[in-house]
């Protein structure tokens, strides 16, 4: 199998369809619904919406690094919002327009685990809002 990788040298090779299966059969029935079938949790409850910590999340069900915690900002919005990846290719965007609306869904590019949302309204000068469910995350502090 030939890999492929980022600019930033991480490996985008998605896992193999037994890989994935072994990678989602630890994540609890919430993290399924999130991560697996593009659930969204509530707002203002995600676990690292207060994180202050330095270091970098991770896609919850492959480990691939997606953004680093000095991007991170508060933007009221009740879920942890970032500025932009820590490489454009290991975030995937895809059109959504469920729930009556158009949005731009994000997915991790190795493995398609959902992540969130990216709007248009994030501070300047990108002027983006990765907008993340913490359920689709881990920490790896620095």
């Amino acid at each position: 199998m030939s890999h492929e990788y980022s600019a930033s040298g991480h490996d985008l090779t998605p896992p193999s369809p037994a890989e994935k299966a072994a990678l989602s059969a630890g994540l609890t029935e919430e993290e399924r619904r999130i991560i697996l079938n593009q659930g969204t949790e509530p707002p203002f409850c995600g676990g690292f919406l207060e994180n202050k910590g330095t270091g970098v999340y991770r896609c919850r069900l492959c480990g691939l690094p997606l953004f680093h915690a000095s991007d991170k900002f508060e933007s009221g919005s009740g879920w942890p919002s970032f500025t932009h990846p820590i490489d454009p290719a290991h975030v995937r965007e895809l059109r959504d327009d469920s729930h009556g609306m158009v949005r731009r869904e994000i997915r991790c590019a190795r493995c398609d685990g959902h992540l969130g949302h990216v709007f248009d309204d994030g501070p300047l000068p990108g002027g983006q809002r990765y907008c993340l469910n913490s359920m689709s995350l881990t920490f790896k502090p620095d």
